[in-house]
């Protein structure tokens, strides 16, 4: 299938809902290393967006964090399984992440039916899981 005008050309975000943004921004931010590239308020609405991506959005797809206000957890369900991001050293990302508090659910290790792969899983601070993948 080639693209044509009828078919979407790009992968823009993924949003997800949180419970405390400002925790939330500071772990994507400051522990996995993500720009806060925008932030709004939207008071009608009563809702803000932060976007977070480690390039800007025209370059590559982003992180919406969308918080409700007055809403602090969600029911996180079973139909959304992770976000994945790439690492050039999985074992010293874990261990860094592990000393912040981290919660680290699948420690780094081949993968079960390819050991040539090497994965984490990592929580943030709503419960999702971000699968970490060691970079060859």
């Amino acid at each position: 299938m080639t693209n044509s005008p009828h078919f979407p050309t790009r992968l823009l975000h993924t949003m997800l809902r949180v419970g405390d943004l400002d925790k939330s921004v500071a772990f994507y931010s400051g522990l996995l290393g993500m720009k806060l590239l925008r932030r709004q308020d939207y008071p009608e609405g009563e809702y803000t967006l932060a976007y977070l991506g480690y390039q800007d959005e025209d370059e590559s797809a982003v992180i919406e964090l969308t918080y409700n206000w007055g809403k602090s957890t969600y029911d996180l369900g079973s139909a959304f399984g992770h976000i994945a991001l790439a690492t050039d050293d999985i074992y010293a990302t874990c261990d860094a992440l592990a000393s912040q508090g981290v919660n680290i659910p699948r420690l780094p290790g081949p993968m079960k039916n390819d050991a040539s792969i090497v994965i984490a899983f990592i929580e943030d601070p709503d419960g999702y899981k971000i699968e970490l993948i060691q970079r060859k």
